[in-house]
């Protein structure tokens, strides 16, 4: 979520635009950084309010490359780029740029976020009394021998430890 609201986006623009006050000083009445002032009015000059707006998207890895190619063919700069592809972000692009040197253009592909999903695939059950039955039988029987064998040694260890205690 965007600390400031579309409208109170625009009305800062259009403070700079009229002339009313600079970057700086719009900056400081409303408690942020100028060059954020300098980025909403270059987004707004080049895409209108919708330019102001709160994006949050995903780039293909094609779409990052030609964002890459562009800015070091033409020699713009974060911000111009980002304003000419409607980037909302200027720092993705050197983000970018810095993976592209470091890992090679594969590990620009977008990545899925958040959790992996569980889906769990359902596997056939065996037809009672089959080879692939019996076998799941006996693995099944296997774990809970060793699980038994194992809670067995568990509670001899503890006996033991409260023998030796009793005889001080």
């Amino acid at each position: 979520m965007s600390r400031f609201s579309v409208k109170e986006k625009f009305q800062a623009v259009q403070d700079y635009l009229s002339g009313k006050e600079s970057y700086s000083e719009i900056g400081a009445r409303i408690g942020i950084d100028y060059k954020s002032v300098i980025k909403w009015v270059a987004f707004y000059r080049a895409h209108g309010m919708e330019g102001l707006a709160a994006r949050y998207t995903t780039y293909s890895k094609e779409f990052k490359m030609d964002v890459l190619r562009f800015m070091n063919e033409s020699g713009a700069s974060l911000l111009e780029t980002a304003v000419t592809y409607n980037i909302a972000a200027p720092s993705a692009i050197s983000n970018w740029r810095r993976i592209l040197e470091e890992e090679g253009e594969d590990a620009l592909e977008p990545m899925k976020k958040g959790r992996l999903s569980m889906k769990k695939e359902k596997k056939a059950t065996p037809v009672e009394g089959s080879i692939e039955a019996l076998q799941a039988e006996i693995q099944h029987l296997r774990m809970e021998n060793a699980y038994l064998k194992k809670l067995n040694a568990l509670v001899q260890s503890k006996e033991k430890l409260q023998n030796k205690s009793k005889r001080k």
